[in-house]
């Protein structure tokens, strides 16, 4: 038995009940058009299932940060025509998120229909958790359905309070997100590979400092692992590095050290003298030959061969940040090598393999690998919270 209730613990027949479900509208767009749907693909499983079982289904999100202002630009009232193409069924749109105007319009709802309300953030007490405002919400429905993982690392009144007022249940991406998180790192099954990039140290310390005791295996990659380079005495030239995090990534070599923990840094690097897409000045080194005059972009291929057989010997691999430069070709070459050399062994059965935030979603679709993965999460904070091992409050409101 999971730890929260699931559509599955909801009466058979919702025929004319309201649910509200808290979904992630929050998608890019370029004027009226939606730029990257993923968010909204990833609510159509839960909200077709509660139509099809008669609910009356009422959409809360929010949408940009208007901080307690009714802004136009940010209503949720855009994102009507994109959700109807997309459900193939006609969804309306409600005024507010709560009170009366609300309720008027709730009340020509019939069974099956799908409703957005406007933009939760429109009240301000929506980021403050504001009792009031949550009772509000709860008074418009029967149910509540918590399909956001993206948003449970907030504790907002459509997020943690109205799970406390109204029976409430983990949607079915909420569901699939923290089974999966579960399989990578509540119970995983050992080796555990964790690989973790991006820019920098000091926004993923929580995170290294979490991981060293959880994973056998902590792969350190892109500006991030020439700071850990340098702590070791290496000298990385004009490459992007946090030279006064040195000290905190010593502490984090003695703490893996002492869990048992093999820290994997590149030996081997793709190096510039500037930083620009196929430069003159490309080349690749042992990383202690890099000139005060050149940056280092990418990890090298034998580095990545290296990676590759210590991720042969995994079952479980935990990813979040890419290796390189990847957005700049060629500094792409080892975050897709590995990123497919991972997918291969996920598609074999022999990796679990899960990864989320918002740069590695990017990385894996670039390797056209996504699909290959066990688990890909659209989540940014909420995925690095926890991968820091923190409670998300979203996500504890809804515990039994």
């Amino acid at each position: 038995m999971s730890a929260f209730k699931t559509l599955d613990d909801l009466p058979d027949d919702l025929t004319g009940k309201r649910v509200l479900v808290r979904v992630d509208l929050n998608v890019p767009m370029a004027g009226a058009s939606v730029t990257d749907d993923t968010r909204l693909r990833a609510l159509l499983p839960t909200v077709l299932e509660l139509s099809d079982k008669g609910s009356i289904v009422l959409l809360l999100s929010h949408f940009g940060r208007p901080k307690g202002e009714t802004r136009p630009d940010m209503s949720t009232a855009q994102l009507v025509r994109p959700l109807t193409r997309l459900a193939g069924r006609s969804v309306r749109f409600v005024e507010d998120c709560q009170g009366p105007q609300a309720e008027r319009a709730i009340t020509t709802m019939l069974p099956g229909n799908i409703g957005i309300l406007e933009n939760t953030r429109f009240h301000a007490g929506e980021e403050q958790n504001d009792a009031e405002l949550a009772r509000g919400m709860a008074a418009l429905g029967d149910f509540y359905v918590n399909d956001a993982f993206s948003t449970a690392h907030r504790a907002h009144s459509s997020t943690e309070g109205i799970a406390h007022l109204l029976p409430s249940y983990a949607g079915r991406t909420m569901e699939a997100e923290l089974g999966a998180l579960e399989k990578a790192l509540g119970n995983p099954g050992r080796p555990v590979a964790a690989v973790v990039g991006g820019a920098k140290v000091s926004t993923k310390l929580a995170v290294l400092g979490h991981l060293v005791s959880k994973v056998d295996h902590l792969i350190i990659g892109g500006g991030m692992a020439n700071t850990f380079l340098a702590a070791r005495g290496v000298a990385v030239g004009k490459s992007l590095c946090e030279h006064d995090l040195t000290g905190e990534a010593e502490a984090i070599f003695e703490r893996a050290e002492a869990a048992g923990c093999t820290i994997h840094l590149p030996y081997d690097v793709v190096v510039a003298k500037e930083f620009a897409p196929n430069p003159p000045s490309l080349r690749t080194c042992n990383v202690h030959e890099v000139a005060p005059d050149e940056m280092i972009l990418d990890v090298g291929p034998a580095a990545v061969e290296a990676l590759a057989d210590a991720i042969k010997n995994c079952r479980t691999l935990v990813w979040n940040g890419p290796l390189g430069a990847f957005e700049t070709p060629p500094f792409d070459a080892a975050t897709v090598a590995l990123a497919r050399i991972a997918a291969a062994l996920t598609q074999d059965g022999s990796l679990i393999s899960v990864a989320g935030g918002g740069d590695t979603v990017a990385a894996l679709n670039h390797a056209g690998v996504a699909a290959d993965f066990t688990f890909v999460s659209t989540a940014g904070g909420a995925f690095l919270e926890w991968m820091e091992g923190r409670a998300l409050p979203g996500v504890a409101a809804l515990s039994r």
